[in-house]
């Protein structure tokens, strides 16, 4: 196997076990310890995995300001949100998530007639001009981090409602830990909203696959539509086919 492609294989192992000796890397990768020592400090210095003691870590990144993220990879996050935006039709009821990919949903949906339910401050307040969108919010506690409310009280307030398309964000993707979020407070809003959506659509751009947050709210075979920008590698692309996932790649 190339260097290159044994270190990727490496890094994606230790992020799908969360951690490894470098003896259980070792005999997974068949090469020697000295091999696994450079290759492991490789992503050591890279900033992807940690060391711990007798092996290695998947490094969990802390959430960066709403902005920050909003610039990062702008022009796949357009694509994403231009192709989830035609999954709309005229009277739908969905479900909105607060995210840096899925608030540019708006965009293409403030001139249809939609009821919209959000936790997403920047698309409530990007909405009130426009009489024809029916924008119910989840409220709760306001989390300045994400620009959103979270950690409703009133959870109840959505098992009267029938919502046909949720449109997801995430922190990061693995197939062990499912789809993460780096939020306590929004967690079980999203696993709600999840349970409660006859679709469920994922919007994560390239960078999301095999990073992983805090908290874990879905996994991966609960998601009914993967829309990003460039096509994961085999992994993905058979779990998505095994389990019945649609993966939508954004021109």
């Amino acid at each position: 196997m190339m260097k290159e492609k044994r270190i990727k294989k490496i890094q994606e192992y230790v992020i799908g076990h969360q951690s490894a000796s470098l003896d259980e890397l070792v005999t997974v990768f068949d090469v020697s310890k000295n091999t696994i020592r450079r290759d492991v400090q490789e992503l050591v210095d890279r900033g992807e995995l940690k060391k711990v003691y007798g092996g290695v870590s998947a490094v969990r990144k802390k959430l960066e300001s709403f902005q920050d993220r909003k610039i990062r990879n702008k022009e796949q996050k357009e694509s994403i949100v231009k192709k989830a935006s035609s999954y709309v039709e005229d009277g739908d009821i969905i479900f909105i998530d607060s995210g840096t990919t899925t608030i540019g949903l708006f965009e293409y949906l403030k001139e249809r007639h939609l009821t919209i339910f959000t936790n997403s401050i920047d698309f409530i307040l990007r909405a009130i001009p426009f009489e024809h969108l029916n924008v119910i919010s989840i409220g709760g506690m306001l989390d300045p981090k994400t620009n959103s409310f979270s950690n409703p009280r009133n959870l109840d307030l959505l098992k009267d409602y029938n919502i046909k398309k949720a449109f997801m964000a995430s922190t990061g993707i693995t197939l062990s830990n499912g789809v993460t979020n780096a939020s306590p407070l929004e967690s079980e809003l999203k696993k709600t909203i999840v349970n409660r959506s006859s679709e469920v659509y994922l919007l994560v751009d390239h960078d999301k696959f095999d990073k992983y947050g805090l908290m874990t709210y879905c996994s991966l075979d609960e998601i009914d539509y993967l829309v990003t920008d460039k096509i994961p590698n085999n992994s993905y692309q058979e779990y998505a086919k095994n389990n019945g996932i649609q993966l939508v790649i954004a021109n």
